[in-house]
């Protein structure tokens, strides 16, 4: 049976506004030790406009020497969202993550309304359940085989 995303999708997801120093940002991802903050319209604070990554402010920060505390999430995150639905499959979302090079992806109802974010971690530690119980089972047949013959 196919896994759906919101079988396994992280459901609290770290936001932030446009608005958002990226220093309050990075300390934010610091506290909820991810790498990632979706960022959320201010008025509509359950719709994403974009994503804020470590990457993001290292690149567009750090590296030039920017102050962290002038610019905002708005300022440097992705806008080109890439989103998902709740009820697509793993395996169609690890293929749109690889299609967009991606490591995370937004997930929003039909309303546009944020509901999760899935990463690449979580789909890793899926298959690995996945292959794991598919080992037990043939191992577990195998044994059983052994077993009949003895």
């Amino acid at each position: 049976m196919p896994t759906r995303l919101k079988d396994f999708a992280t459901a609290v997801v770290a936001v932030v506004e446009p608005e958002t120093s990226a220093f309050v940002a990075a300390q934010l991802m610091r506290k909820h030790h991810v790498g990632a903050l979706v960022v959320v319209d201010a008025a509509e604070k359950s719709r994403p406009v974009g994503i804020l990554t470590d990457r993001d402010l290292v690149l567009a920060l750090m590296a030039e020497g920017l102050d962290p505390e002038v610019f905002t999430a708005g300022d440097i995150m992705s806008v080109e969202l890439v989103q998902a639905n709740p009820e697509m499959d793993a395996m169609d979302a690890v293929a749109l993550m690889r299609r967009h090079r991606l490591r995370r992806l937004v997930i929003v109802d039909e309303a546009g309304r944020l509901t999760g974010v899935v990463t690449m971690e979580d789909i890793l530690e899926l298959l690995t359940r996945e292959l794991a119980d598919l080992a037990a089972g043939v191992i577990g047949a195998r044994d059983r085989e052994f077993e009949q013959r003895a």
